[in-house]
């Protein structure tokens, strides 16, 4: 028996709730107070652990709820007793004992690539085909009712480094967008600015706040309508030379397709969470690559382990050249959940080289935050 043939022995949840530093506000929905997530920790019967994360947001993809339900109910029967080699086989298992809960999937397949990691001794970015990329730009997003906050942490970007902004617009009046747009083009014109509306605008006043947003040449504008108006989606594309962006419009590789046919984006956002896992992800981005469309690493309410994940995926994905968000853990959390900081220097996420994910969850962490466990004796 090789090393990779040994049996997956043990699934352990974790149901955390991470406080964070201010309400944030997006088109469609607010967080204040904390974010919750699921951790998930796979043991192989030699001993080596794997972990990953399900960072869910209600209005978006799932609640944390859901999410351990379908890893506790329906995917703990898909892995245990599994060889770690089956990593294709279980997620190809996993894909159709559940529907939905794109979140849970992306945590159990993370996990997977970690544990196979961590045996054979290789980064997950070596698995999931060979690391195009050692660092990746981070973009952080500016969502803060109180703009006052905002221009604090914008300051400190500065001073971090950090070169890339994304103003998440549509949750308040259009006013307010505009006001915020000019002050950061006169007091942060060194940011590299991107607009993202969450899908806050109705198909009625669409066309005019777009038009207006774009008069600041933002890099590009985000999700303005619901998820399913494609219609208006390829209208607002064809208005302006500012590239429009999906993010709620493309779940998996099937909306991608709808996606091209539509003609209702010029690139969209990858999220391992929405995607249903590192590999899914890596089929969206190239879906978007050969169809002449850019991308780049977006993501949920996270906390350093998903970043983790997202970082080795976009590591071994050249399709993805916009950057990445993956900020919380640095800038949104009162504190993260890994033993080592999650790595950003000089406004880049840094890739990792250890084995599997490169670090992992404190457990004191994991006990101190969690609201729920299904840890086996």
């Amino acid at each position: 028996m090789t090393d990779l043939e040994q049996k997956i022995v043990a699934m352990d949840l974790w149901h955390l709730a991470l406080p964070v530093v201010s309400r944030r506000d997006h088109g469609i929905g607010a967080v204040e107070g904390s974010c919750e997530i699921v951790v998930v920790r796979l043991r192989a019967e030699g001993g080596a652990e794997g972990w990953g994360e399900a960072s869910c947001w209600s209005v978006f993809t799932g609640s944390p709820e859901a999410s351990m339900a379908a890893l506790d109910r329906y995917l703990r029967p898909v892995v245990l007793g599994r060889s770690v080699a089956d990593r294709g086989r279980i997620m190809q298992t996993a894909a159709h004992a559940i529907a939905h809960c794109t979140e849970a999937k992306a945590a159990l397949d993370t996990a997977l690539l970690d544990l196979t990691g961590q045996i054979a001794g290789l980064p997950v970015w070596a698995l999931l085909g060979g690391r195009v990329r050692d660092r990746i730009p981070l973009s952080c997003s500016i969502a803060n009712p109180d703009f006052a906050q905002d221009l604090d942490l914008m300051a400190r970007l500065r001073d971090d480094g950090i070169g890339i902004i994304k103003l998440k617009t549509g949750f308040s009046d259009h006013a307010f967008d505009i006001m915020r747009l000019e002050r950061v083009s006169t007091e942060f014109a060194g940011f590299s600015v991107r607009v993202d509306y969450n899908q806050g605008l109705t198909v009625d006043e669409a066309p005019a706040r777009v038009r207006d947003v774009a008069g600041f040449a933002p890099d590009f504008i985000e999700q303005p309508v619901r998820a399913d108006q494609h219609a208006m989606m390829a209208r607002l594309r064809a208005m302006t030379d500012v590239p429009l962006l999906a993010d709620e419009s493309v779940f998996g590789p099937e909306d991608m397709m709808r996606a091209v046919q539509g003609g209702i984006c010029d690139g969209v956002s990858i999220k391992i969470m929405k995607s249903g896992g590192l590999t899914r992800a890596q089929d969206v981005a190239r879906m978007a690559g050969i169809n002449g469309l850019t991308a780049y690493g977006g993501d949920m309410f996270e906390a350093g382990l998903a970043h983790l994940a997202g970082t080795h995926m976009i590591a071994a994905t050249p399709e993805i050249t916009l950057g990445c968000e993956f900020y919380q853990a640095s800038y949104y959390l009162s504190e993260d959940i890994l033993e080592e900081p999650f790595a950003v220097e000089n406004g880049q996420v840094v890739v990792p080289d250890g084995p599997g994910l490169g670090n992992r969850p404190d457990p004191d962490k994991l006990g101190h935050f969690e609201i729920s466990t299904r840890v086996a004796a």
